[in-house]
């Protein structure tokens, strides 16, 4: 009874301090950035993931397992994982461009865990034959780690690709407000001196937000290659681990099952990504790639969520009831 007690405390404790984070990012984003709150909101994350530590190891003792039984449980793994990925350019004094993705993906995550799902699927269970192995932390701790670093880079080339367009039209925009200044008023308009100062004034504040469009730019394609590149090193042990552990349990390495064969199709589509993105050119700003990421956001969600909602194949324990990985 105390370790029910101790895991309700701690998740209900994670939830708030991530809400909290995420009010102090809306408050940053709505006034202006205050660097005092900007400091909160790291050390908040640094909490969170101490307090789903906590209740992933509580769980693990009560149950006697590694808590990744059940649907409630991984998403508690992915909120943790979540976390830690949000920790990595904090902890190596990087202006940290991950807060936008994870901090909202870690509380959508544990909020449905916590929320979404029905009290029978919190508790803890039995583990069925097939998964009492020692592969099952090995396996699925690796795979929830790729969703997790997967998701986040999926979204921040997401984030690219709407700034990189945002800028193209803003670029058309300007070139079509500009002959149009140009036709009805003439140029000798803009060579009297007083017109030249206003120009060299909008023209610097152009190049200034450009600038600074370029450099945002440069920054979610270096996370978003990196946090990637991560998460599909986690996805290629995970698939190696899960058929050692499948020729163990069913006789055999691979068998197309439905969750075998999209996890292929997600490192397929990351595989591209890596070689798109390591041979774009440098005008190219990481677009090309940027675009494939994004259609591995809604791959990544198939193969974690959707093949569960069917329940087929050798992964069919999974369906909401056992596990998820």
């Amino acid at each position: 009874m105390i370790f029910v007690t101790l895991e309700h405390i701690l998740t209900h404790i994670s939830f708030s301090i991530i809400s909290i984070v995420i009010l102090i990012h809306l408050m940053n984003l709505l006034v202006y950035e205050i660097e005092g709150l900007c400091n909160s909101s790291e050390k908040g994350m640094i909490a969170t993931f101490f307090s789903i530590t906590g209740f992933l190891v509580i769980r693990w003792i009560s149950s006697g397992h590694f808590p990744l039984s059940n649907l409630y449980e991984s998403l508690i793994f992915l909120s943790w994982s979540l976390s830690i990925i949000h920790m990595i350019p904090y902890l190596r004094n990087h202006k940290n461009d991950l807060n936008a993705i994870t901090a909202p993906s870690a509380i959508f995550t544990q909020g449905f865990a916590t929320s979404g799902l029905s009290t029978e699927m919190h508790q803890s269970a039995i583990l069925v034959p097939a998964l009492q192995s020692q592969w099952l932390m090995m396996h699925v701790s690796m795979m929830l780690l790729s969703y997790a670093a997967l998701v986040c880079g999926s979204l921040l080339s997401v984030a690219l690709i709407v700034i990189t367009f945002q800028k193209k039209i803003d670029f058309f925009l300007k070139n079509i407000f500009s002959l149009r200044k140009s036709f009805f008023f003439g140029d000798m308009e803009y060579l009297n001196e007083k017109g030249s100062v206003f120009v060299l004034k909008k023209t610097s504040f152009l190049s200034f937000q450009n600038f600074y469009k370029y450099q945002l730019i440069q920054r979610l394609d270096y996370w978003s290659y990196r946090v990637i590149s991560l998460g599909f090193t986690f996805l290629t042990i995970g698939i190696l681990s899960g058929a050692v552990w499948a020729n163990e349990a069913w006789g055999s390495y691979w068998n197309w099952d439905p969750k075998e064969t999209w996890a292929f199709i997600t490192w397929t589509l990351f595989a591209i990504y890596l070689h798109t993105r390591k041979n774009s050119k440098l005008q190219d700003q990481g677009t090309n790639s940027a675009f494939v990421a994004s259609i591995g956001f809604l791959i990544i969600w198939i193969c974690y969520f959707g093949i569960n909602l069917l329940g087929i194949g050798f992964h069919s324990y999974g369906s909401f009831q056992l596990i998820s990985n």
